[in-house]
């Protein structure tokens, strides 16, 4: 893998315009797509600007973004339901059901540690997608489910130890929502054609082999589903960053929570979403995105083969990198937290991304307030990683009060 990243590297860096290129997953097409990517003047980053008024830089840019991610549902009703509450070592969980537009609902974990003495600082916390559809927050938030594929998934990403209530056990009060398509927000496969649904129907629900045999139907449908958004005029990044925005709206409702003192932290596509969020949304004080922090131009020769469908926002290129919109919240603190072997970057994608953000809070007088660290490991965040975040997330929020 490595060997042939290197290579793929030095052939994309190397290449004449016109020439044929096989290596590439888009073989000969590469260089004009590159060229394309290479045109971009990233026109509202930071970098292009240099802004002199900050404020209105950051107002701009916010808007074409939300111009781009074509979703603007209304606001919605406020009908919170308490699902459940289980009492756990030095804090309790709540399930919690609301609504993030008027027609769609999600369902979260709250968590509130115990022996508050007045509003604490909080975290949104947002779940990895792993290819692991069937459940969300229950990827990040221990519980009482007792599965092989969710342990694997949690000992592989996690290191063996979910986040969430870790955080809560250190004095945050903590909201795991499910994302759209994951958790309770899931695809119903009795609602798609039978032939799509396959022999998952035969299977007993709830079982072992039925969460992953959901798991390779999910991933199976994401491409249809991805088509449909677009077609209906919107985009999947831009139902998610809303979710996460409305759940924002909720955890800021709570009694027990500093509405002053908000920060985000997630994995993978929740690193992608904690990304979107801190620079989209002021109310975000401190964050950390763990494994998706890259320049997109980067993924361009051999990676997008291994991403989402859920990632993509036409014509945002011209505008901002995925740097320069995290870079939106600055002076805000930001922690880039990116695995040394992990296969869905290259190593050169994250040094980009990491020198373009830098260049951000060096230009604010701000240096101190941004880091990027790199862990020996594959795509995950694992405990060592989950502590720096906690230090992190301690640091900004709970001693900055």
């Amino acid at each position: 893998m490595k060997t042939n990243l290197l290579a793929g590297l030095i052939l994309a860096a190397t290449v004449a315009p016109g020439t044929a290129v096989t290596n590439s997953h888009v073989g000969n097409l590469y260089p004009f797509l590159q060229a394309q990517a290479d045109r971009s003047p990233f026109a509202l980053s930071y970098g292009a600007r240099q802004p002199s008024d900050v404020p209105r830089w950051r107002a701009e840019a916010r808007a074409k973004m939300a111009e781009l991610l074509r979703y603007s549902p209304a606001p919605p009703p406020r009908d919170v339901q308490v699902l459940e509450t289980v009492k756990k070592t030095g804090y309790t969980r709540h399930r919690v059901r609301y609504a993030v537009t008027p027609d769609r609902h999600t369902e979260a974990f709250l968590l509130v540690p115990d022996r508050l003495r007045g509003p604490a600082p909080a975290v949104l916390a947002l779940h990895d997608h792993g290819g692991f559809y069937y459940f969300g927050k229950e990827k990040i938030t221990e519980t009482e489910i007792d599965l092989p594929v969710l342990k694997d998934h949690i000992r592989d990403a996690y290191g063996g130890r979910t986040f969430a209530d870790e955080l809560a056990r250190r004095g945050f009060v903590v909201l795991v929502p499910d994302a759209f398509y994951f958790g309770a927000q899931r695809l119903d496969p009795a609602s798609v054609p039978p032939e799509a649904a396959g022999a998952l129907m035969e299977l007993k629900p709830g079982s072992d082999s039925y969460v992953r045999a959901y798991n390779t139907f999910a991933h199976g449908q994401e491409e249809i589903v991805a088509k449909t958004l677009f077609t209906a005029g919107t985009t999947w990044p831009g139902v998610l960053f809303q979710g996460d925005r409305a759940s924002l709206d909720y955890l800021l409702t709570r009694p027990e929570v500093d509405t002053n003192h908000i920060g985000c932290v997630g994995l993978s596509i929740g690193g992608f979403r904690a990304a979107h969020l801190i620079g989209l949304d002021g109310r975000v004080k401190a964050g950390v995105v763990a494994g998706w922090m890259t320049s997109y131009s980067s993924l361009l020769f051999d990676h997008l083969r291994w991403h989402t469908w859920m990632i993509y926002v036409p014509g945002q290129h011209e505008f901002l990198d995925l740097p320069d919109v995290a870079s939106l919240n600055a002076p805000n603190p930001l922690l880039v937290i990116n695995c040394a072997r992990d296969s869905l970057f290259t190593l050169d994608g994250m040094k980009t991304a990491e020198r373009k953000i830098a260049r951000v809070y060096t230009g604010l007088g701000a240096a101190e307030r941004f880091r990027c660290a790199f862990y020996d490991e594959p795509h995950s965040l694992k405990i060592p990683a989950q502590e720096e975040a906690f230090e992190w997330l301690r640091r900004w929020l709970k001693s900055a009060k």
